[in-house]
C-alpha cells in the first residue's frame, strides 16, 4: 500500500520512539526526510541520522535520538502544519516565531529545506511542513 504523507509518518515514527525512550528510529529514505533530519540536528533535537543499507538492498534513515540529563526526550513536540490535502505557505513576515525562539518551524522553500531562521535571513518564505520544540 502506497503512503500519502511520509513527512508525517516520519514525524509520527520519531514521536513513538520519543516516547517509548528508544535510542534510534529506522524509516525509509528520501531526500526530503534526510533534510528534515539534517535541520534536526542542526538545532540540536537529535543526535545523528545515517542512512542504511538492509539485507534487503533497501535503504533506511537511521535517526538517533537526544535525550536530557532526567531521561526526558529533547523533542518535546513535532507537529505537522502542512498536508497533502491543506498546503500552508507563508510567505517572510508570516514565519511564526516556534516557542519564542526555542523551536523551530521547517520549511520547504524555493531554495530548498530551511529553519526558520534561515528562512528569514534568506528572506524566503514557503510550505510550512512542521513545528519542533
Amino acid at each position: 500500500m502506497s503512503m500519502t504523507d511520509p513527512i508525517a509518518d516520519m514525524l509520527t515514527r520519531i514521536r513513538n520512539a520519543c516516547g517509548s525512550k528508544h535510542r534510534r528510529v529506522d524509516m525509509p529514505v528520501s531526500k526530503m526526510k534526510i533534510e528534515i533530519a539534517r535541520i534536526l540536528k542542526e538545532n540540536n533535537f537529535i543526535q545523528d541520522y545515517t542512512t542504511v543499507e538492509t539485507d534487503e538492498g533497501r535503504q533506511l534513515l537511521r535517526i538517533r535520538l537526544k535525550y536530557a540529563a532526567g531521561g526526558n526526550p529533547v523533542i518535546r513536540q513535532l507537529q505537522r502544519v502542512s498536508s497533502p490535502g491543506l498546503r500552508k505557505y507563508v510567505g517572510v513576515q508570516e514565519i511564526p516565531r516556534v516557542r519564542n525562539g526555542l523551536g523551530v518551524a521547517i520549511l520547504s522553500t524555493s531554495r530548498g529545506l530551511m529553519s526558520d531562521r534561515e528562512a528569514r535571513q534568506a528572506r524566503t518564505g514557503g510550505e510550512l511542513l512542521a513545528l519542533v520544540w
